[in-house]
């Protein structure tokens, strides 16, 4: 991504804009869920909101925009104000993953609306289509973010989800993994051992077949 601040600007553009509306409504779907389920501290918090400035972390973003690795700002909820704490937090950190797979496949049908009309160029970049382009961008981000975020590892959205899922007196211990949730995000996710990082290895071949159903003729990230 560094070569293309230079070499293709465009596509950069593109990859901003995406990342900006896919983290957005990615957080704000957390907060919405957490507001339905009865706990106002999103909403207090000015969370319960589309406009990015509430949502995005400046180096999180940054991370995600080169490296392909990053985060928003997280979601405050209080489970206390939660009918059915462990079951509810669950509900609230899916909510985020599924919002990117809805947006994946909404960017998908248009995808397929959009690539199949008739080029007209744009600028005079012949066979050059903007909206084909950034809906490309759109749906491998969206793809990649709720693969990523369903890794049952803290602080991702997975680890409260395995959390609600499992037996009481499992969860407890699962959540004493909390503790080594950043150990094992740093091992999987830069290449300690190899030349590439392990994560690629793990959610790649999800990714690949999630894209194969929503635009089999676009690649991984």
């Amino acid at each position: 991504m560094i070569g293309d601040l230079f070499n293709n600007p465009i596509e950069v553009l593109f990859w901003f804009g995406a990342l900006v509306l896919s983290i957005t409504v990615h957080e704000f779907a957390h907060a919405l869920a957490a507001d339905r389920l009865g706990d106002p501290t999103p909403r207090l918090q000015g969370r319960l909101t589309l406009n990015p400035k509430a949502h995005l972390d400046p180096i999180g973003t940054i991370m995600i925009l080169f490296a392909h690795f990053g985060w928003g700002k997280p979601v405050e909820f209080d489970p206390y104000n939660l009918i059915n704490p462990r079951k509810d937090s669950a509900i609230i950190s899916v909510a985020g993953p599924a919002s990117n797979l809805i947006m994946a496949f909404v960017g998908a049908v248009l995808f397929r609306l959009v690539a199949s009309t008739p080029l007209i160029g744009i600028g005079g970049l012949t066979g050059f289509n903007p909206f084909v382009t950034f809906l490309e961008v759109f749906i491998m981000l969206n793809v990649t973010l709720a693969v990523f975020n369903l890794i049952p590892i803290h602080p991702l959205d997975g680890f409260k989800i395995v959390g609600g899922i499992l037996p009481e007196e499992y969860a407890s211990q699962w959540h004493e993994l909390e503790r080594y949730g950043i150990l094992f995000l740093i091992v999987l996710v830069f290449p300690l051992f190899g030349p590439t990082a392990p994560i690629t290895n793990i959610i790649n071949p999800i990714i690949r077949f999630i894209l194969s159903l929503l635009v089999p003729i676009i690649g991984v990230i």
